[in-house]
């Protein structure tokens, strides 16, 4: 009988390629906003803009015809260094996209949200991500950062080291 091992020598290559993916993609991971309605108000946060001349920078919500930031209702930021955000009331019902840029002219992030009129006050309108949940990316709304991207290629890559230095070692002949 014939052992063929084509999966084995495979299984550093794909570690690696594993290991290379997760190490580009973690650089390239950005802070973004985080978007939240309540009745007729929305309000946004971030933590990735820093203060210039004592400004942090313009939130701005767009209704569903405006397509430039300067169209839509602006707000200025507040906060500190942890965290800054912005509320707008009396928000009509309908989907709308927040726009946070900050005084450094970088985009910290854009998301669509829904407002609605409640049906009874058991029921609140929520704040739908624009592109969807993303369940396979570890979350959609929270960004654990670079390190611990890295740290999970490690385990990763680890586990598929173990499994393959075992398999190999089993498929060894004992003699006595």
């Amino acid at each position: 009988m014939r052992n063929s091992k084509p999966l084995l020598r495979s299984g550093p290559t794909a570690a690696v390629a594993a290991a290379l993916a997760l190490t580009l993609a973690g650089p390239a991971a950005a802070a973004g906003i985080s978007v939240s309605t309540t009745g007729s108000t929305v309000s946004v946060s971030t933590s990735s803009c820093t203060q210039i001349n004592g400004h942090w920078g313009t939130a701005s919500l767009l209704s569903s015809g405006q397509t430039s930031f300067s169209q839509g209702r602006q707000v200025a930021l507040s906060g500190s260094s942890s965290g800054q955000s912005a509320a707008w009331s009396n928000v009509s019902p309908g989907t709308y996209t927040v726009v946070v840029v900050c005084s450094n002219g970088s985009t910290a992030g854009t998301q669509s949200v829904v407002v609605s009129t409640a049906p009874s006050p058991s029921v609140s309108p929520t704040a739908s991500p624009s592109r969807g949940v993303m369940g396979g990316v570890g979350g959609g709304s929270t960004d654990y950062g670079t390190v611990t991207l890295v740290a999970g290629g490690a385990l990763v890559g680890t586990g598929i080291a173990a499994t393959a230095w075992y398999l190999r070692r089993r498929s060894t002949p004992r003699h006595f």
